[in-house]
């Protein structure tokens, strides 16, 4: 699409979105941090979408999209294609209006969201191992049938309804200074740009990727959306290989600065989040408190810092945790070799004891080509107080004549 053929999104599109969205969605509640204030420096407040309908802010532009089609193409019903946020809030929006939805999700998507769409009245379709896939299925779809095909970010409609947080967030904070936003296709982000800035011109609106995923540093460099091959990250729900058209150029009209966050610091803001304000976030819903976390004190405050959505698998959260504590020096993972006597691991047990370490986990290894005969490896999982006390676990062990690798 050339530039000039790119749908422009307005204030007025965003406050007529409003209204459209009057009763269907929350006004989602802001919260202020005081953990988050000490570390940036400044007032801290969440935008919590994670507590939205559906469990993110999809709903707001899903919905915009679907109740804009015409008589003749609502007939047709909707097909969409994701791996969990947008799948629900278009499962929802199409109900609520009345209209069949046809879903596709790639195979091994979390159970939890994929039994949350089909709760929400759309006919879900498995295909592939990759959005991608899921994608072009539903393209098919699209063409075989005439459903229409609602993009997850890639429409002036779908801007327009994620921008009506930004109308929020000023309202709630009106001496607001910086906005932080998850980047991923950009529909949230330069959503909440246009309205942000079309209401306070002197906020800074900072959009935020991970690194190991961010298509948008290499598009703003060349002006245009390129695509880029994506790394590993647990933030699936950021994690898309080229902007749209349409959030592209509203970003490059109104973001004020992009930061890509690594992996550790998505994991150590989502482990904060729950502990400190009690709120469960997905990474990418995290990622923007990760910001804050890399680089406290680069902040004007107050700073909004939206939580875009709190749709985690367990079995994912449970790895995150471990990951953030581990990143957090809270948690250690180490092999030790020992002789193969009786009263051996008893003696080690008892070093840890007296460092009043938490042993979570311990597995014997007794058949190694690493290993003596008269040696056996034991593997150890312990929690600790933080950085300093790894180090003082490590140094106490090897003081005392463990070889002592971490894991």
């Amino acid at each position: 699409m050339t530039p000039e053929a790119v749908p422009t999104v307005t204030l007025d599109d965003i406050l007529a979105a409003r209204e459209m969205l009057t009763g269907i969605v929350e006004v989602s509640p802001i919260e202020e941090s005081r953990s988050l204030a000490a570390l940036a420096g400044v007032p801290v407040y969440l935008k919590c979408e994670n507590l939205q309908r559906t469990g993110s802010f999809k709903l707001r532009g899903a919905y915009v999209r679907i109740a804009r089609l015409n008589a003749e193409e609502q007939q047709r019903g909707v097909v969409a294609a994701s791996a969990g946020n947008h799948a629900q809030g278009v499962a929802l929006a199409a109900t609520l209006l009345g209209i069949r939805s046809t879903v596709f999700m790639p195979q091994g998507v979390p159970i939890p969201k994929e039994k949350a769409t089909r709760q929400y009245a759309a006919d879900v379709k498995l295909v592939g191992s990759s959005i991608d896939a899921a994608l072009a299925a539903a393209r098919d779809f699209a063409e075989s049938t005439g459903a229409v095909f609602i993009h997850p970010y890639d429409h002036r409609d779908i801007v327009a309804g994620q921008g009506t947080i930004g109308v929020e967030l000023i309202e709630q904070v009106p001496d607001c200074a910086t906005v932080l936003v998850a980047v991923g296709g950009g529909g949230l982000a330069a959503g909440i740009a246009t309205a942000v800035h079309a209401l306070r011109p002197d906020v800074k609106v900072v959009g935020v990727q991970a690194e190991n995923a961010a298509a948008y540093p290499p598009s703003l460099a060349a002006g245009r959306p390129l695509k880029v091959r994506l790394g590993a990250t647990m933030a699936d729900g950021i994690a898309l290989s080229q902007p749209g058209d349409v959030p592209f150029a509203a970003l490059q009209r109104h973001l004020d600065r992009l930061l890509t966050v690594s992996e550790e610091s998505m994991s150590q803001a989502l482990l904060m989040v729950l502990e400190r304000a009690k709120m469960v976030v997905e990474p990418s819903g995290a990622a923007a408190v990760a910001a804050l976390l890399e680089r406290p004190g680069a902040f004007e405050g107050p700073v909004v810092v939206v939580l875009s959505g709190g749709n985690i698998d367990p079995l994912l959260l449970m790895r995150v945790i471990r990951h953030g504590l581990a990143a957090a020096g809270r948690y250690l993972a180490f092999r030790v070799r020992i002789p193969d006597r009786p009263g051996e691991l008893f003696r080690l047990l008892g070093q840890l004891a007296e460092l009043q370490v938490n042993i979570l986990d311990v597995a014997h290894e007794r058949t190694s080509a690493h290993l003596h005969v008269d040696e056996v490896a034991v593997a150890l999982q312990v929690e600790t107080r933080g950085e300093d006390d790894c180090e003082r676990v490590l140094k106490r062990l090897r003081e005392v004549g463990y070889p002592v690798s971490v894991a």
